[in-house]
């Protein structure tokens, strides 16, 4: 009875998970600042375990070391996991956040890698944590680029989608045209559609491995066509998350806030960030009558 009263005062201790919050979760203080520090600190370190123990010139006397510091540092995010979930007002909101899954994600792969060995170089997902560096060192500008890009992408998302299936159809039309001038000819590459269709792609991607290649005068004629439509289409898609990105930045500047006349504000701020006054006109006409 008494293990029970422990466990359940220490569930409902809101005082201690207050304490674990601000450490954990905040980065104003000197110990939230230390903790980000560390994390960030033990996540380079434990990605670059995962990156050396790979090469095959690693002394085996550094494989035991290393297999200890991954179980170290995995158990030390596991804990951290745990904690996070402990100690956060909404338990539920944080494991299903962007955080939540990839800080999940990065303690899985070595479990599962007890089974599956090859499933532990997974851990490489830890770098993604790495993104708290723009909260610990108060880098939000960028966060707020890359949202802006993300609105950009959404936005022009069906667009592209438009223009990703016009090049699909594209390419297997290429391929398959590439496929009647080349596929007669003895020896050829061009053997069947699929691998026709899968040099269209990388001619008109301008990649150009070399592994397959035209002889026939035609063929070279149509490689070469294809090579200049490939330059055209790869500036598409920029053109399009382009043109979204100077759609949004003029959405943003048109916002002007009433009272002190600056602009930048989001799409859905109600209140001037710079003075606090609201951006709603209707309500400044108002307070004028």
């Amino acid at each position: 009875m008494k293990l029970k009263e422990r466990i359940h005062r220490f569930l409902h201790d809101e005082k201690l998970k207050r304490k674990l919050y601000v450490i954990i979760f905040e980065s104003d203080t000197p110990a939230g600042k230390l903790f980000d520090v560390i994390l960030i600190a033990c996540i380079l370190v434990s990605v670059l375990l995962v990156i050396i123990e790979s090469l095959k010139e690693l002394p085996t006397y550094l494989t035991t070391p290393f297999v200890i510091m991954e179980f170290l540092f995995t158990g030390f995010f596991t804990f951290e996991y745990l904690t996070r979930i402990y100690c956060s007002p909404r338990p539920r909101k944080y494991i299903f956040s962007f955080f939540g899954i990839v800080d999940l994600l990065a303690t899985l792969p070595l479990y599962i890698g007890l089974l599956f060995p090859g499933a532990r170089y997974l851990l490489i997902i830890r770098a993604f944590r790495l993104i708290r560096v723009f909260r610990v060192f108060k880098l939000f500008n960028f966060l707020n680029e890359g949202e802006r890009l993300l609105t950009a992408l959404r936005e022009s998302s069906k667009k592209i989608a438009v223009f990703f299936l016009f090049v699909v159809i594209l390419v297997t039309s290429i391929g398959t045209l590439m496929y009647m001038i080349e596929g007669t000819q003895p020896n050829s590459q061009f053997n069947n559609i699929p691998n026709s269709i899968y040099w269209a792609i990388v001619t008109m991607t301008t990649v150009g491995y070399g592994d397959i290649t035209p002889a026939t005068g035609l063929g070279k004629f149509l490689s070469a066509c294809v090579m200049l439509i490939g330059y055209t289409i790869i500036a598409v898609p920029t053109g399009i998350v382009s043109a979204s990105m100077m759609k949004e930045y003029k959405r943003r500047r048109d916002k002007e806030c009433p009272n002190c006349h600056r602009s930048g504000h989001e799409d859905n701020a109600e209140f001037c960030k710079y003075c606090g006054h609201s951006l709603d006109p209707s309500e400044t006409k108002a307070e004028e009558k």
